[in-house]
C-alpha cells in the first residue's frame, strides 16, 4: 500500500497540501465510528499533528468535521448532532483553511527548529506537539549554554529569512533508512510494515521522515518566537515556540 492509500480513501493532502476542497464519495458511514470517504484532503492526525477540521457539503446540507478517527480507515468524526450523509452520496469536502495553513507553518517551523538544533548542538527529538500557531519539541541535551533561548530564536528565524524550499518525496523504505541522519527521533517511528516512506527535505538544513503537511518554503513560516525552554528530566530539554503574526 502506497503512502498516499490509507485504507480504502486516497489521501489528497498529502500529494497536495493546498488542496482546500474537493469532491468525493461516501463509502461508508458509522454514527459511533464516523464517515469514510473515497478521497480526503483531511489531514488525519499523526506525528503530533492534529487533525483538520472542515465540512461536506451534500444536498444542500451541511455536516461539519471535528477531527478523525484512525484505524483501517481514516473516520472524520461530525459534529455532534449534524446529519450524516448516506453511503454513495456524492459529497464536496472542505479543509478549514485559517487552521490548516497555521499547522502547516507550525509544523515547518518545527522542522527548522530540530534542524538548527541538531546540526548546532547534535540533540536528537524526544517528544513534540503542535496546535496551530504554537507547539513545543523536546530534545535529548543534557547541556546548554547560557543563552541557549536567544541564539536558538535568532538561528531559526535565520534559516526561516533564507526562504529554503520544502520538498517532499516518497521512497522504499530500505533506499529512505539508507539516508544519514533520516531519523531525528531518539526512537525509529516508523512502523515495521511499511514499504515506502515520506521525506520531508528543507533543503540544506534538514532532511526526515514525516507524514504531515507542511508550507512550501521557510519564507511562508514567519517569525518564531522562541517562548520559553525547560528541564525535563537530566538530560531532556523542552523548546516552546509560537509564530508571531
Amino acid at each position: 500500500m502506497g503512502v498516499t492509500q490509507h485504507g480504502r480513501t486516497h489521501r489528497l493532502d498529502l500529494a497536495d497540501p493546498t488542496l482546500r476542497e474537493w469532491t468525493c464519495t461516501v463509502l461508508h458511514v458509522d454514527p459511533e465510528q464516523g464517515i469514510v470517504l473515497d478521497r480526503s484532503a483531511f489531514y488525519p492526525g499523526g506525528g503530533g499533528q492534529p487533525p483538520d477540521h472542515g465540512v461536506l457539503l451534500w444536498q444542500g446540507v451541511q455536516t461539519r468535521i471535528v477531527g478523525t478517527r484512525k484505524g483501517d480507515d481514516p473516520y472524520l468524526i461530525p459534529a455532534e448532532g449534524d446529519p450524516l450523509p448516506p453511503v454513495g452520496a456524492e459529497v464536496v469536502g472542505a479543509v478549514e483553511d485559517e487552521r490548516r495553513t497555521r499547522l502547516m507553518r507550525t509544523h515547518s517551523g518545527l522542522h527548522v527548529l530540530c534542524g538548527v538544533v541538531f546540526r548546532d548542538f547534535g540533540a536528537l527529538v524526544t517528544g513534540g506537539n503542535m496546535e496551530p500557531g504554537e507547539a513545543r519539541m523536546d530534545f535529548n541535551l543534557p547541556e546548554v549554554p547560557p543563552d541557549f533561548k536567544a541564539r536558538i530564536e535568532e538561528l531559526v528565524n535565520a534559516e526561516v529569512a533564507a526562504d529554503r524550499s520544502v520538498a517532499t518525496r516518497v521512497l522504499p523504505r530500505t533506499e529512505a533508512l539508507a539516508l544519514p541522519d533520516i531519523i531525528r527521533t531518539q526512537s525509529n517511528l516508523i512502523p515495521a510494515d511499511e514499504e515506502e516512506v515520506r521525506i520531508v527535505d528543507i533543503v540544506g538544513l534538514d532532511v526526515q521522515a514525516d507524514g504531515g503537511t507542511h508550507v512550501a518554503s521557510t519564507a511562508q513560516i514567519g517569525k518564531v518566537q522562541v517562548v520559553k525552554v525547560e528541564s525535563k528530566g537530566r538530560a531532556n530539554r523542552r523548546v516552546r515556540v509560537r509564530l508571531v503574526d
